[in-house]
């Protein structure tokens, strides 16, 4: 099965200046080390079968004669497998000397990638010795009596989904890089060798421009740099390795000084970066240039999956950036509802408190949304209305959280009215099946909704972004509000950002009670306790384990992943999770997603926080019928 992933790597190696054939045995020597590493693309750095710091030899005939002539031995090698190798060398064509990046594969010279842009200032001097790939003329060069595509305008397609394109150093800093061009005639992978000098910060720089590029051209982006052996005079190479993916930096390495090769080598997402290209078109919106395609089949049969798969997408491992990420949420959420509340000209909000994880957010929202406008908390009603199935931990909870907070607390018993409905409309007060659930979501919607009524307030919502994938929620209780706050919040995050708070904002009173809510069991309470008073229900017994459950979304809503390519992940991300558990649970997740899109249609509004969300307004627009 092809899942999609693309080894890529970058090498550097000890160049030896104006040797060719020690630059070429040294790539060579890389190119037998390899073979048995799976790896689908490897770039060299800029003109390395020479050296990049050759100067004013490189207008010597014999130097780029002998260049052509590793290059053709280079190829050769290639016969080997059907990997892809870019190296750089000069090549003469047209009377003119160019600065170019050769494409190598099956024996075969496949390409030859012409620099644009020539850097001219400060310790660069390129113009000095080399054409920019705008005088050129010709489409193809001459080498060993075959004619060569030649020029910017050439992207390498594999029968394996591989749109290989190719800029040049400098190339990647101007103000309209050749990438924007191939991108938008559908690359998906851009190769830069380079030879980018190091001096204080550039490192910093570099990586974030790459990274950047990747990002905004929706491509998988391999940056090889010169290494030590270039160092000469009064510059310093560091052999910087970036590989990026769409904006985030897969791997990276640097290689000051070397002796054997360096190599830095990721995995790429080939059907993560076209699901992308495909959902986010609008950067290809811009007159279009002709490209030419250097098609090759490729026998890739290798079943390539990453070693290391986060287990958490929607939580960034590092605990600052954590924290960092949980604040901006916290304001992001407060935000959405202040503004909701100041253009209405509401000043009071009415939110229902269970003690469990997701109003317990939902209500320090709604005090920071308070705090912003600079109403008193008291005209924040919190309403706890304990059912069949609250228990006296989850109840001391939402007293705790109501007082502390400020709020206008409120408790209002719904056994009573609900016994008097099951009696209405004949229903055992002894079978506990959905109808006896949702009489009680349904019951505290209606109090929450006609108290706002009462007192000219705004119900906030609390179900979360995961219930909502799940259809976790009662149609017209639970999943109705006046503005829902947590709409985009999945449950794995909702625990980390009520512990930053705690950890950051809560006073110790208010940081025990966030703490032991974090530590409750995830239930709804809408069935009884056991016979000792704790809580019988567990959310994750009945649907499977809300982990699971958010990286499916993820994968799927936001990556495009199949159902088999999700569950291999799963594998990866969850090793000591049973195989059938994860098995299990996936499809509880797909058929969940699949039949509860109605739910989703009718949702209220609520801020939009990441860049999985599921309002039918504008990130998810599904039939509620859909059948697939």
């Amino acid at each position: 099965m092809d899942y999609g992933y693309r080894k890529v790597a970058c090498v550097t190696f000890d160049v030896k200046i104006g040797k060719t054939e020690a630059n070429k045995e040294s790539i060579l020597g890389v190119l037998k080390s390899t073979v048995n590493d799976d790896i689908d693309v490897l770039v060299f750095p800029e003109l390395c079968i020479t050296g990049y710091t050759c100067a004013d030899m490189f207008l010597r005939k014999e130097l780029t004669d002998k260049a052509l002539t590793a290059l053709l031995d280079i190829a050769k090698e290639t016969e080997i497998d059907d990997r892809i190798v870019v190296v750089g060398l000069p090549v003469r064509n047209e009377g003119k000397l160019y600065n170019c990046a050769a494409f190598l594969s099956e024996g075969e010279i496949l390409a030859v990638i012409p620099k644009t842009y020539l850097p001219n200032y400060s310790e660069f001097y390129e113009k000095r010795w080399f054409s920019s790939a705008l005088d050129t003329m010709m489409d193809s060069v001459l080498i060993d009596g075959k004619e060569i595509p030649f020029g910017t305008d050439i992207i390498v397609e594999t029968s394996d989904g591989m749109k290989i394109g190719c800029e040049i150093c400098e190339d990647l800093w101007v103000i309209t890089p050749p990438s924007n061009a191939l991108a938008s005639a559908g690359a998906n992978i851009i190769v830069n060798p380079s030879a980018s000098n190091e001096i204080v910060s550039k490192k910093e720089y570099r990586r974030n421009l790459v990274a950047m590029q990747s990002g905004s051209c929706n491509v998988a982006y391999v940056y090889s740099s010169a290494g030590s052996g270039e160092s000469t005079t009064d510059v310093i190479y560091s052999g910087h390795h970036i590989i990026a993916e769409c904006g985030s930096v897969k791997n990276e390495g640097t290689a000051y000084f070397i002796n054997e090769p360096v190599i830095t080598t990721a995995l790429i997402d080939i059907e993560k970066i076209e699901n992308d290209q495909i959902k986010i078109n609008s950067y290809r919106q811009e007159e279009l240039k002709p490209v030419r395609f250097i098609y090759l089949e490729r026998d890739n049969k290798k079943e390539l999956l990453p070693d290391g798969v986060n287990a958490y997408p929607f939580v960034p491992a590092d605990k600052e950036r954590r924290k960092e990420r949980c604040e901006e949420i916290l304001r992001l959420q407060a935000t959405g509802l202040a503004c909701r509340l100041k253009k209405t000209g509401m000043k009071k909000a009415v939110i229902g408190i269970s003690g469990g994880l997701d109003s317990t957010l939902a209500l320090l929202v709604t005090k920071e949304a308070f705090d912003m406008l600079g109403y008193p908390s008291k005209d924040i009603i919190a309403i706890t209305m304990p059912g069949f199935g609250t228990t006296k931990q989850t109840k001391t909870s939402a007293d705790g959280l109501m007082e502390l907070v400020g709020a206008d607390a409120r408790t209002i018993d719904i056994t009573a009215s609900c016994r008097q409905h099951m009696k209405d409309i004949g229903q055992a007060e002894d079978c506990y099946d959905v109808t006896y659930e949702n009489i009680q979501a349904r019951e505290r919607t209606k109090i929450l909704m006609n108290i706002a009524n009462k007192v000219g307030g705004l119900v906030v919502g609390t179900g979360d972004l995961s219930e909502l994938a799940l259809g976790w929620c009662t149609y017209n209780g639970d999943h109705m509000s006046m503005y829902a706050v947590n709409v985009s919040i999945p449950k794995t995050l909702v625990k980390f950002i009520i512990e930053t708070y705690a950890e950051e904002k809560a006073s110790p009173e208010m940081r025990d009670v966030l703490i032991g809510v974090c530590n409750t069991i995830i239930s709804p309470e809408l069935l009884p306790p056991d016979k000792d008073g704790n809580i019988k229900q567990a959310t994750e017994g009945t649907i499977g384990k809300y982990d699971l459950h958010d990286f499916f979304l993820y994968n799927f809503v936001r990556n495009g992943f199949s159902r088999e390519k999700i569950g291999k992940l799963a594998l990866k991300a969850f090793p000591d999770i049973p195989e059938k558990q994860i098995e299990d649970t996936l499809d509880i997740f797909m058929k969940r997603f699949r039949t509860n899109q109605f739910k989703r249609s009718c949702i209220p509004d609520g801020p939009k926080v990441g860049t999985v969300a599921l309002s039918p307004r504008g990130d998810w627009r599904m039939p509620s019928d859909y059948e697939g």
